[in-house]
């Protein structure tokens, strides 16, 4: 039997060995798992897997290669990921390398020929492990240490992460989605104005927002109410993101509170911008077991009854029994009945948990784009209600 390359240890002692791919060294984290089938790339970018191992259930992670119109992000957030069969080929029109390759160029580790039914048992049954993941060519590892950096993680509980993910600098964002027709599509004129706050923003959410006619402009995940009304924006957009969001919210919730009562502008969050809106408007929120983290995901839009498979991805949850009168719940998620929206009463201030942008997965909940668009077109000009799914 080869010697093994790579070690995933877990903070309570349990090794799975494998055999490395990407770059050699050491990192420590907290383990999820991924029920995706494709869309690794987007998974190992996204912002919102800072701090984070993915193991992906489907086996057949890397067989589609990589290509740079992919990318969530400017570097992979994700800080390695565990497979159960080493990364082969890539067989895709589309790709330009490979995914070994560029996990070794980007900094990141990954380990094959892993369980992943056991270990995803496990993260179900146990909640999400902190684990240290080591890749040696010569296969010599010192367990005791990697243990102990397993167990030294502070984890992601009162953990603030988007600071470190968010953007440094103002910007403009003015590419729409992609196309098999032409690429990414450019930016209309004439929109409304809409101010992101980037908590760890994906791409392609802010892409889905200039599709929906939105002229989009992003700010830092530390932008004040001063910061936001320098634009004069049409609606505030709260973008998704990493860590705690009670953490986050020491800063975030004092300039959404302000929002709300100093002006009527339309709110719309996703994910960690959901929490935010939630912990602003007095509800709470809670660690989940093992989180939900796929494209799969079933989610119940309450009052029209209507069933959307949405896109996942985070570790806190809403506590829908927190939410206040003045507050609607509006989606719940079929597999284990958490919170996955919300609304304020008579005003347009709406979040949802899922990620409507998908990418990867299914684009049921696109819709809410049109609908935010919809809330900051003046009344008097002709728009078609965008409240349901084509």
């Amino acid at each position: 039997m080869p010697t093994p390359t790579a070690a995933l240890v877990l903070a309570d002692g349990t090794v799975f060995y494998g055999r490395g791919f990407g770059a050699e060294g050491r990192t420590v984290a907290e383990l999820c798992f991924n029920t995706a089938m494709t869309g690794y790339q987007e998974v190992m970018t996204d912002p919102s897997y800072a701090d984070q191992i993915v193991t992906f259930t489907f086996p057949h992670i890397g067989n589609t290669g990589v290509t740079p119109e992919d990318e969530e992000a400017s570097e992979p957030h994700a800080k390695g990921i565990v497979v159960k069969w080493d990364p082969t080929a890539p067989s895709n029109w589309r790709s330009t390398g490979t995914l070994p390759d560029w996990m070794r160029r980007t900094g990141r580790i990954g380990i094959g020929g892993v369980d992943t039914r056991r270990l995803t048992r496990a993260i179900r049954n146990l909640g999400m492990p902190h684990v240290a993941l080591e890749h040696r060519a010569d296969g010599n590892f010192d367990l005791d240490a990697l243990r102990a950096a397993a167990a030294g993680f502070q984890g992601l509980e009162g953990a603030d992460l988007a600071k470190g993910v968010t953007t440094a600098q103002t910007y403009r964002w003015q590419d729409g989605r992609w196309s098999w027709e032409g690429g990414f599509a450019p930016a209309t004129e004439g929109g409304p104005k809409v101010v992101a706050v980037d908590y760890g923003a994906k791409r392609n959410i802010l892409r889905s927002l200039v599709s929906a006619g939105c002229d989009v402009t992003v700010l830092p995940a530390t932008a004040t109410y001063e910061d936001v009304m320098a634009h004069d924006p049409d609606g505030v957009f709260l973008s998704n993101g990493p860590g705690d969001p009670a953490a986050t919210g020491e800063y975030a919730v004092p300039m959404i509170r302000e929002l709300m009562e100093k002006t009527e502008l339309p709110i719309f969050g996703i994910c960690l911008g959901h929490q935010m809106l939630a912990l602003a408007l007095g509800a709470k929120t809670v660690k989940m077991n093992h989180g939900h983290h796929g494209v799969n995901h079933p989610v119940k839009e309450i009052t029209t009854g209507k069933v959307e498979v949405t896109s996942m991805n985070h570790g806190f949850a809403v506590d829908a029994g927190t939410l206040p009168a003045t507050v609607e719940e509006t989606h719940i998620s079929l597999f284990d009945g958490t919170n996955c929206g919300l609304k304020v009463k008579d005003r347009p201030i709406f979040s949802v948990q899922q990620h409507p942008e998908a990418s990867p997965g299914p684009q049921d909940s696109f819709y809410l784009f049109e609908r935010f668009a919809a809330s900051m077109r003046p009344a008097a000009e002709p728009a078609a209600e965008a409240d349901t799914a084509d």
